[in-house]
């Protein structure tokens, strides 16, 4: 006689297998197991929402494409703490955001290689002992979406040989690079950067101690992470230590870039000789942030020079920590450093403290620094110094058309403009996230969502320590545990349902969710057509939900009260044929807004002194009380 469990286990496998039949009048038939997590959000928003399903299919296509048989397996392992042991297939089947398991690298290599088209790999004792030749890396990881590659004992104890990245890891979405030991007691060669990185969202770099105990083995960082957005930028750690004659030149580094930090902590330790030479390094950045931590610390006769260093940048901070701090007869030149058209900020912290022998000197050097322990000492010549409390402060050009540069055209804009026969610029609305589905609520909810919980998402999501995983996974927890901000409710949300939660808490069951129809458009100038106001064009409240980069579909979902939200038909300015539809949200109450907002700078106003409009981006979504 079957017992209970197995009689229930054979009804589901029967039922599985039939379909259930959704749809709404004027609308194809949609077929769907029951039991799939499509069709339970299928159910959960009927019960909970006034309005067809038919009518949000953008929404349903966000939705996990777990089978039936699949979702109640992971849910399973998820709340017996196991989906770590399974996560290559669960990525995979439930269409996550995770990096590559890297082995390591067991291929020989005793001849010079050219690796093309080449990505997503461990080289592990590469080039050990290596004499003379060369290893080039040519459009390797290049325009692909995850890239991870770690080079660990690379070229160590090699004798005049060289490495060659160019073209590497281009135009990529998530990099993830980790250069350990690299050219350790390497004698003679180089490696060179070029074009490393560029265009590309969300870099994370470390190289650790990389080039220690090297003798003349230098690396030329050109065009390095060039145009690229966001990402934690280059970690150096204990770079070139113990190092003899090594020269490092770090030209057009991060220039363009937005928002990319670089941590250079114990570089040049102990070295002998050195020579670093930082040109347009952050030139005409956003936002650089760059730590320089017990920099050449105990070095002999190192040579340093800041050139064109972060100069017409919007912004930017730059933090120098017990650099030079003993070192003998360092000579460190900074000219034309910190010229940024908006002040950034530089600190100075115990900078050549114990030095003998140094030669410092500034020469036009931007404003709003701080100098600790630092500006009584011998050997240091400020020339033409720009503090703001002098008479020599230099008027740093640029004016509103600078700072717009780092906003793109169309991104913001006056409600005014949103009429019919409008010409105007759109921005980018294209998605630049890699592709994720929600999880369903049955294992979303078993897992844990916490910044003090770390250790735990590590082990789930196979993130290694200081890796970009985890970094991605911290940014996204930190947003989410942020205390609101005046008058805003938020929540962030991992599955429909708890979209559907959220926005019906806040507007109530008679709800609509928009977002504009597709990416044509972008970056061109459009015409404006037909336009309908929501909720009559009236002041209104709306839930706005934007995409957080995480490893399953994220949205950080927030109340927006003092509202118009606006849908209008786009058309192409020559053809004046209708190429989009498109949603934009007009904020009326500015007045909490920090004064360096993007919209001020792009508008050229302040916080609560002009209303700020923005249409709705590719997979971000805007929710209003219904018209109907």
């Amino acid at each position: 006689m079957l017992n209970l469990w197995t009689f229930i286990f054979l009804c589901f496998l029967h039922l599985s297998s039939f379909n259930v039949v959704l749809g709404g009048v004027g609308d194809s038939l949609v077929s769907e197991n029951p039991f799939t997590p499509k069709a339970s959000v299928i159910r959960y928003w009927n019960k909970e929402i006034r309005r067809e399903i038919t009518k949000t299919h953008f929404l349903l296509s966000k939705v996990s494409p777990l089978t039936a048989v699949d979702s109640a397996s992971f849910s399973k392992l998820a709340a017996q703490n196991d989906l770590a042991s399974h996560l290559p297939s669960f990525c995979s089947s439930a269409k996550l955001f995770c990096f590559p398991d890297l082995s390591p690298s067991l291929e020989k290599h005793p001849k010079d290689e050219r690796f093309a088209v080449y990505s997503n790999m461990n080289f592990s004792n590469y080039g050990t002992d290596r004499l003379a030749g060369v290893d080039s890396f040519k459009n390797y990881s290049e325009d692909s979406n995850i890239v991870v590659d770690s080079f660990h004992r690379y070229s160590r104890d090699s004798t005049g040989h060289k490495e060659q990245f160019a073209n590497y890891a281009s135009e990529g979405n998530v990099v993830d690079q980790n250069f350990h030991s690299y050219a350790a007691s390497a004698t003679g060669g180089s490696g060179n950067f070029n074009n490393y990185n560029r265009e590309v969202n969300n870099p994370n770099l470390r190289f650790s101690s990389y080039g220690d105990d090297s003798n003349g083995h230098g690396q030329t960082f050109k065009q390095y992470t060039e145009n690229a957005n966001a990402g934690n930028g280059q970690s150096f750690s204990s770079y070139g230590k113990n190092g003899n004659g090594v020269p490092n030149d770090f030209s057009s580094y991060g220039k363009g870039a937005n928002v990319i930090g670089s941590g250079f902590s114990g570089y040049g330790e102990a070295a002998n000789g050195a020579n670093d030479s930082f040109t347009s390094y952050g030139f005409d950045s956003n936002a650089p942030q760059n730590t320089f931590k017990s920099y050449g610390d105990g070095g002999n006769a190192a040579v340093n020079t800041f050139s064109s260093y972060r100069d017409q940048s919007n912004v930017g901070d730059d933090s120098f920590q017990s650099y030079a701090k003993n070192s003998n007869g360092e000579k460190v030149d900074f000219s034309n450093y910190g010229q940024s058209f908006n002040e950034g900020t530089d600190k100075f912290t115990g900078y050549g403290q114990g030095a003998v022998g140094q030669s410092i000197g500034f020469k036009i050097y931007g404003r709003n620094s701080t100098f600790k322990d630092y500006a009584k000492k011998e050997g240091i010549v400020f020339g033409r110094y720009n503090n703001g409390s002098s008479s020599e402060t230099a008027q740093v050009k640029g004016g509103s058309s600078a700072v717009n540069k780092w906003v793109e055209p169309g991104k913001f804009f006056r409600e005014k403009l949103l009429k019919q026969g409008t010409v105007m610029p759109m921005p980018d609305i294209k998605d630049k996230m890699p592709v994720r589905s929600f999880l369903p609520r049955t294992i979303v909810s078993k897992l844990p969502f916490s910044s003090s919980k770390i250790g735990e998402l590590k082990r789930i999501f196979h993130a290694g320590d200081n890796s970009t995983l985890e970094t991605v996974m911290l940014d996204a927890l930190k947003e989410c545990e942020r205390a609101p901000s005046p008058g805003e409710t938020k929540r962030c949300v991992g599955s429909a349902e708890d979209m559907i939660d959220f926005a019906t808490s806040v507007l109530g069951r008679n709800v609509e969710v928009r977002t504009t129809e597709n990416v044509k458009g972008s970056k061109q100038n459009i015409k404006i057509g037909s336009v309908k106001g929501i909720n009559g064009g009236k002041v209104t409240k709306s839930v706005s939900c934007h995409q957080s980069l995480y490893p399953y579909l994220l949205y950080y979902c927030h109340s927006v009260p003092e509202v118009r939200v606006y849908e209008a038909d786009i058309l192409d300015p020559k053809s004046l044929e209708k190429i989009n539809h498109g949603v934009a949200i007009c904020h009326l109450d500015t007045s909490s807004w920090s004064s360096n907002h993007g919209a001020f700078l792009a508008l050229g106003s302040g916080p609560g002194r002009i209303e700020v409009c923005h249409w709705i981006f590719e997979n971000d979504m805007t929710w209003t009380i219904s018209d109907s």
